[in-house]
């Protein structure tokens, strides 16, 4: 059962494209009807990162969602939160978060802190997502006033404390964030956030809108995407991840197959064989993210070949001009908690 009725939806993975290329690359995935682009965050001397390289997508798009990795355990929590509600408002509504909290001692080396490993990855990535979604409630949506007569700009009341500490018996490094925010609440009030299956457990279910789901090969994925449905519910989008390598440019697949680097679930064939598979792996899965072997050759046949006869096949829900990454999700723009705490009666919600 989805987390919403109808078709489903793709995403595709751009980091191939390099800096140089993002332009290029988004606009093409987006002509091609990709619901959503995802950026890989793999650091690099002089390499925008890919929370940078999602803002330069977002004025020259007009569909697609946009939707970095961001680290966790590494990146200050207040950084994060502001940054992605910058990208919110570049994009136009159209950004996510894709929650990464990986063991680093280069990373951790870099920031001068103790390595992180274990169950305090996790808890660092549950807490970066709280003290992010505070920060982003933290402006009500009738914050900014603009009231030229009195010259005030804000309405300080509408502004609100966050008051985040880590809990007793945290793993980690641990934080502390006051708020509120430096900029208002985002467009989306409140950016979609995915996490990797692995991260259950210690990043609650009800933390995230959606998660990304990894099988060893084509054949365990639709099996492995039942199982974390089973675990989350119809209230959390479950999007499998797949490699993809097409038979193209008059090369099969099996001759190309070698050169990609593999550790997901792998398709590797005719681009009919794909529209097959995918058409029956979105009758479990709200969405599938796409990782090619090579950008452009695979875009072109996927863009000319397996998303037409999806969308025929009625597969792949509609493109949405100028809408919202949490329309692509089916999600109603959320109330802020503190707007909602103010307004409530005493004694309400104990």
């Amino acid at each position: 059962m989805s987390t919403f009725a109808g078709p489903g939806f793709l995403a595709i993975e751009l980091d191939g494209a390099g800096s140089d290329g993002i332009s290029r690359a988004v606009l093409a995935a987006e002509s091609a009807g990709f619901h959503a682009a995802t950026f890989t965050d793999a650091p690099a001397p002089g390499r925008a990162n890919a929370l940078q390289r999602a803002a330069f997508a977002g004025p020259v798009t007009r569909s697609i969602a946009l939707v970095p990795e961001v680290d966790t355990v590494y990146t200050e929590p207040f950084h994060i939160s502001t940054q992605l509600a910058s990208l919110d408002y570049v994009s136009g509504g159209r950004a996510g978060w894709i929650v990464t909290a990986a063991e680093s001692p280069e990373a951790a080396a870099a920031v001068g802190r103790s390595s992180v490993t274990g169950e305090a990855l996790g808890q660092e990535a549950a807490a970066s997502i709280e003290v992010s979604r505070r920060l982003w409630d933290s402006w009500e949506d009738e914050a900014v006033i603009r009231d030229v007569a009195t010259g005030r700009y804000i309405d300080v009341d509408k502004l609100h404390y966050v008051d985040f500490e880590t809990p007793a018996g945290f793993a980690g490094a641990g934080c502390s964030v006051k708020g509120p925010s430096i900029i208002p609440r985002p467009l989306q009030g409140q950016l979609p956030v995915l996490a990797p299956a692995s991260l259950l457990g210690e990043v609650p279910v009800e933390a995230v809108e959606a998660v990304l789901v990894s099988a060893t090969t084509a054949e365990l994925l639709a099996a492995e995407v039942r199982d974390v449905r089973a675990r989350v519910g119809a209230g959390v989008a479950v999007v499998a991840e797949l490699n993809v390598v097409l038979d193209a440019r008059g090369q099969a697949a099996a001759a190309r197959h070698a050169s990609f680097d593999g550790g997901r679930a792998a398709y590797a064939g005719a681009a009919a064989g794909l529209t097959d598979f995918l058409a029956d792996l979105l009758k479990e899965a709200d969405g599938v993210r796409l990782h090619l072997a090579s950008l452009f050759v695979e875009l072109e046949e996927l863009g000319r070949l397996v998303l037409p006869e999806l969308r025929r096949r009625g597969a792949l829900r509609p493109v949405v001009q100028d809408g919202t990454f949490r329309d692509l999700l089916g999600l109603d723009r959320p109330a802020s908690r503190y707007t909602t705490a103010a307004a409530a009666p005493a004694g309400a919600g104990k």
